[in-house]
C-alpha cells in the first residue's frame, strides 16, 4: 500500500519540482485535487512503466556524455524515475553517473550547464552563509570539493561539483539517503586553469584561486554556518588538492561528522582488495607494497595498509617497512628536502637502502621493486600505461602470483590495461582497476576484473555514521568498513580473478559496510544514539525510488 504524504504545493509548481513531481504517475484525483489536469497526457502510468519508457529514451544517445546529460536532465524533472532506472540499470549506468562519464562531464560542465544544483561558496558570499542556508530545508548529508584536485584531472573549478551530484546520487541509491536531504556544495574559489579562465561560457569565478588564510577564512566560514543549521549531518570532503585535502581532514574531523572520501574512502576500498586477495588478509603480512602517487589517494592507501597489517599483527613500525611510496621524484626518503609533512609517515631513512643498488640518489620503480621485493602494485598516480612490461617482469621475479591494483581515473588514466596485466603475467596476476574493465579471455580462462570503486565503501560509511549518530568519523571506523567489504568477495568470485564484488552486489555490500561501522562507532563510544535506534536506522534505508499518494494540503 502506498503512503499518503500531505503536499501544500500544486499547479506548476508541483511539476516543476523535481522531489515532487510523478509526471504521468499522477493519478486523475491528483491531477484534479492539484491544479495539474489537463496539463499531463490523459494516461496514468505506473512507475515501472515510467522507467521502461526513459530506459528506451537513454539507448537512442550514442555517446557515455549524451548519455549522462540526460540522465541529469531526467534527475532534475523527476528524481524518483531517474533513482528507479538506474537501480534497474546499475552495472549499466554506474560508469555514466560515476566514473569513468563523470570525469568527461566535470569538463564540459559549463557547456552541458542545465538546472542550478547544490550551494555555491564564494568569496563574495561566505559571509551571509548562515542566512543562505537557512532556505535549504533540513540536511542530513553534504559532498564538499573545491575541486582543485578532481579525479585524475586536476583543477576543474565550478565542474566540481558534478562529483558531488554523482556521490549523492550513490548515496541515495545504496544507502537510502533521502536526495531531498543531501546537498552538494562548490567552495568556488577560483581557478587556476588557463583553459577554463579563457573559456567564454565558463560560469565559475574567473579568477586565480584563493589560498592561504583567506582560503581557510572562508572554509571557517561555512563549516560554523553549517554546523548551526545541521549540527548532527555528516560532510563527505572531496577531490581537494594534496596541498590541503590533510589539513582540512585535521582541522575540522572534531568540529563535525567528516571524513575525506579520497584519503580515506580511497584507502578502505584498496585495503578490501588487499584482503580479499589475499584469503581474507592470511598472506596480507607476507607481502611487500609500492604506492606508485603519494597524492590524496596515494598515502590514503598507505595509511589504510598500514592499518590492516597493525590489525593483522605486525607493529606500526614493522607495517610502515613492507610499504614503499614514490611519486613523481622517486621513492620517498626521509633525507629529501622540502619533504611535504603528510608524506613524511611513510617516507624511508636512508639507512634501509644499505643493501640496495640503485643509480641515481632517489631509487626509481623498477630499482624499488627489484631492492625491496615488492608483491603487491598499487597504481594511484594518474600516470597512464606506467606499469609496463619491465615493471611487471620485474615484480614476477618476487612473487608467481602479483597483486596489481591500477586505480587511477578516468581510464585513459590508468596505470595499466588489464588484457596486458594478464598477458604479461600468464594469467597469474590479480587485477583490479578504479574504472570499469571488461574481462580477459587468456588461454581458455576468463579472468573477471574487480573494480576497486569507493562506492563500495563510501555510502555505508555514511549509512552507518548516521545509525550510529556518530559525533566523529575515526580512522578505524574506515578499517572496520574495509575488512567488512572484503568479506563480501566470495571464493567463487576470487577464483574469476576478482578481489571485489560485482557492482550489482551494491546494495548487499552497503547494508554490510553500514552494520560494521555503525558497531565501530559504538565500540570507540562516539556514539550519540541506543543501540536500539541503531538497529532501526540499519533495519531499512529512509529512502527509496518509489511514490506516495498525495493530499492536498491548502493550510
Amino acid at each position: 500500500m502506498q503512503d499518503t504524504v500531505k503536499i501544500k504545493s500544486r499547479g506548476r509548481t508541483l511539476l516543476e519540482d523535481p522531489y515532487l513531481n510523478k509526471g504521468t504517475a499522477f493519478s486523475i484525483e491528483e491531477r484534479r485535487a492539484f491544479g495539474i489536469e489537463g496539463r499531463l497526457p490523459q494516461r496514468v502510468e505506473t512507475l515501472e512503466e515510467q522507467v521502461a519508457r526513459s530506459y528506451e529514451q537513454y539507448q537512442k544517445f550514442a555517446t557515455p556524455l549524451d548519455k549522462y546529460v540526460y540522465l541529469r536532465a531526467l534527475q532534475d524533472y523527476n528524481r524518483t524515475t531517474f533513482y528507479a532506472l538506474v537501480m534497474a540499470h546499475i552495472e549499466e549506468m554506474l560508469p555514466i553517473v560515476y566514473t569513468p562519464t563523470v570525469g568527461e562531464a566535470i569538463q564540459e560542465f559549463s557547456h552541458i550547464y542545465r538546472e542550478p544544483r547544490g550551494l555555491i561558496v564564494t568569496e563574495d558570499n561566505y559571509q551571509r552563509l548562515d542566512e543562505i542556508l537557512a532556505s535549504y530545508g533540513e540536511n542530513d548529508l553534504a559532498v564538499v570539493t573545491d575541486a582543485e584536485g578532481i579525479l585524475g584531472i586536476g583543477d576543474q573549478g565550478f565542474g566540481g561539483i558534478a562529483i558531488c551530484m554523482g556521490k549523492l546520487s550513490l548515496y541515495s541509491l545504496t544507502a537510502g539517503i533521502d536526495p531531498a536531504r543531501s546537498l552538494p556544495v562548490l567552495l568556488d574559489f577560483g581557478t587556476d586553469n588557463k583553459k577554463l579562465l579563457e573559456d567564454p561560457f565558463y560560469l565559475g569565478v574567473r579568477k586565480t584561486r584563493i589560498r592561504g588564510d583567506k582560503y581557510f577564512e572562508i572554509i571557517d566560514a561555512f563549516i560554523a554556518a553549517w554546523k548551526k543549521r545541521f549540527p548532527k549531518a555528516l560532510l563527505q570532503w572531496e577531490d581537494l588538492s594534496k596541498s590541503s585535502a590533510f589539513e582540512v581532514l585535521a582541522r575540522y574531523r572534531d568540529v563535525v561528522p567528516s571524513f575525506n572520501d579520497d584519503i580515506q574512502g580511497t584507502g578502505a576500498t584498496a585495503l578490501a582488495g588487499l584482503l580479499a586477495a589475499t584469503e581474507q588478509g592470511k598472506t596480507l603480512p607476507d607481502q611487500v607494497f609500492l604506492v606508485s602517487g603519494a597524492g590524496a589517494g596515494g598515502i590514503g592507501v598507505a595509511k589504510q595498509v598500514k592499518n590492516g597489517l597493525v590489525r593483522l599483527g605486525l607493529s606500526d613500525e614493522e607495517a610502515k617497512k613492507r610499504i614503499y611510496v614514490l611519486d613523481s621524484r622517486g621513492l620517498i626518503l626521509t633525507d629529501r628536502e622540502g619533504l611535504e609533512d603528510y608524506k613524511m609517515e611513510f617516507a624511508h631513512p636512508r639507512s634501509d637502502l644499505a643493501n640496495w643498488e640503485f643509480a641515481s640518489k632517489n631509487p626509481n620503480l623498477i630499482e624499488t621493486i627489484r631492492n625491496a621485493k615488492v608483491t603487491v602494485l598499487l597504481g594511484l598516480s594518474g600516470q597512464g600505461g606506467s606499469f609496463d612490461q619491465k615493471v611487471i617482469d620485474e615484480v614476477m621475479k618476487n612473487t608467481p602470483r602479483p597483486i596489481i591494483f591500477a586505480m587511477s581515473n578516468p581510464t585513459n588514466l590508468t596505470e595499466i590495461l588489464p588484457k596486458d596485466a594478464i598477458c604479461w603475467t600468464d594469467g597469474h596476476a590479480i587485477v583490479v582497476t578504479g574504472s570499469p574493465f571488461s574481462p580477459v579471455e587468456w588461454k581458455g580462462k576468463t579472468h573477471q576484473i574487480g573494480q576497486g570503486n569507493n562506492t563500495f565503501v563510501f555510502p555505508g560509511i555514511g549509512w552507518g555514521v548516521a545509525a550510529a549518530g556518530a559525533r566523529t568519523v575515526e580512522a578505524e571506523m574506515m578499517t572496520e568498513a574495509a575488512f567488512a567489504l572484503a568479506t563480501q568477495v566470495t571464493s567463487e568470485r576470487l577464483a574469476t580473478g576478482a578481489a571485489f564484488p560485482p557492482i550489482t552486489d551494491l546494495m548487499k555490500v552497503t547494508n554490510h559496510v553500514a552494520r560494521a561501522v555503525a558497531e565501530c562507532a559504538f565500540r570507540l563510544g562516539v556514539a550519540t544514539v541506543t543501540r536500539e535506534e541503531m538497529e532501526s536506522r540499519l533495519a531499512e534505508r529512509d529512502w527509496v525510488p518509489k511514490y506516495s499518494t498525495y493530499e492536498y494540503d491548502p493550510s
